[in-house]
């Protein structure tokens, strides 16, 4: 019996890392972009955040670099979302959880969380099935 044909594929796509800008989070786009309090806030503290895939395959993927310290308030987000801890972690709200290196958590849609992150600061990987929307 014959293998049925498959439609053609698109190419992958290949993303330098070096290659990627940090966001300038005031020119982003208005549905996506935080409040512009938590953006003032961050830039003070050298918080910063990478786009590393913008919608390629349906992935929307950040790295993001936090301080010690650094507070996220309570917000929740309209994509699912998948963090993944790479370096130093966090405490959630209400004693959600304590993440470390190499740790992760999946949220849903629409929960409302926040943390803050330890003294090593954070530095993390958010990963989506879509650009979603923040709201505190």
């Amino acid at each position: 019996m014959a293998k049925p044909e498959l439609p053609p594929s698109k190419p992958p796509t290949v993303l330098i890392y070096d290659q990627i800008d940090w966001d300038n989070l005031m020119r982003a786009k208005s549905v996506v972009a935080p409040p512009k309090e938590l953006i003032e806030k961050a830039r003070g503290s050298g918080a910063r955040r990478k786009k590393l895939v913008k919608g390629e395959g349906g992935f929307f993927m950040n790295r993001s670099v936090l301080p010690a310290g650094f507070r996220v308030p309570p917000h929740h987000h309209t994509h699912d979302e998948l963090l993944v801890i790479l370096k130093g972690g966090c405490q959630f709200d209400d004693e959600l959880a304590t993440l470390g290196a190499d740790d992760s958590i999946v949220i849903r849609a629409n929960y409302r969380y926040g943390f803050t992150c330890g003294p090593e600061g954070m530095e993390f990987l958010t990963i989506r099935m879509g650009d979603a929307g923040v709201t505190l």
